[in-house]
């Protein structure tokens, strides 16, 4: 038998090459989800034979999946989600224990306390949200803000784009009511005009007198207010 006569003959007894290689791959793939199921069923088997080695073992799994989950969130909070600001892995947030509670705000009587005790960090802050219906200022419309202490953006290291931030006291009981607004309400409600510094904002009937823009890439990231107006 000539050599074209072997190979037709080859051909029709074994069919052609690329047949021979796919029923070799659906061979493989049958026998892994064969020795799969088998493997399962095996596991599942000594699961049951064992209740104490399986209940063992679902808290080993639950301990290393929460142990694991809780470093990636400090970890993606550090590297890879830092906070905005200039350095972000010394930020602490601290909160007040109350009653049936497990964390509350806390006033700013208990603030001053906390931070004329402080010993242990280089700075500390309080804010708290709140909604404030703007008016004066074309179409009254409801905006947010936020009470700060005089500190907070020295403690995040923030600087206004234009004017400057609060001074030392002027968050305290009696000072003159004075607002830092955002890039964006200032760029909407005053054309980003620099004479906006010492124009008057009227919030819930009460004037503010602006000495500052904070600008647009400022996010405060505690609690819901992050996007804020004033």
């Amino acid at each position: 038998m000539s050599r074209e006569e072997a190979q037709r003959a080859a051909l029709v007894e074994f069919g052609g090459a690329e047949q021979v290689k796919e029923e070799c791959r659906d061979t493989r793939r049958v026998n892994l989800a064969q020795d799969f199921a088998q493997d399962l069923r095996y596991g599942l088997r000594m699961l049951r034979k064992s209740p104490v080695f399986t209940t063992v073992a679902v808290l080993t799994l639950t301990l290393g999946i929460g142990a694991n989950t809780a470093i990636f969130s400090i970890v993606n909070g550090v590297l890879f989600n830092p906070l905005p600001y200039p350095h972000p892995e010394q930020l602490v947030t601290i909160h007040e224990s109350k009653p049936n509670f497990a964390t509350g705000s806390i006033s700013f009587a208990n603030f001053l306390d906390w931070q004329k005790d402080n010993r242990t960090f280089s700075g500390m802050a309080i804010s708290r949200g709140y909604s404030f219906n703007l008016t004066g200022r074309g179409e009254a419309e409801q905006i947010r803000a936020r009470y700060i202490t005089s500190d907070l953006f020295a403690v995040l290291g923030v600087n206004a784009l234009i004017g400057r931030t609060f001074a030392t006291g002027e968050d305290r009981v009696g000072a003159a009511p004075i607002a830092l607004i955002s890039e964006g309400l200032w760029r909407r409600k005053f054309d980003g005009s620099p004479n906006a510094i010492g124009q008057s904002l009227t919030l819930d009937g009460i004037g503010y007198t602006i000495v500052g823009v904070i600008p647009a890439s400022f996010r405060l990231t505690l609690g819901s207010f992050s996007n804020i107006d004033v």
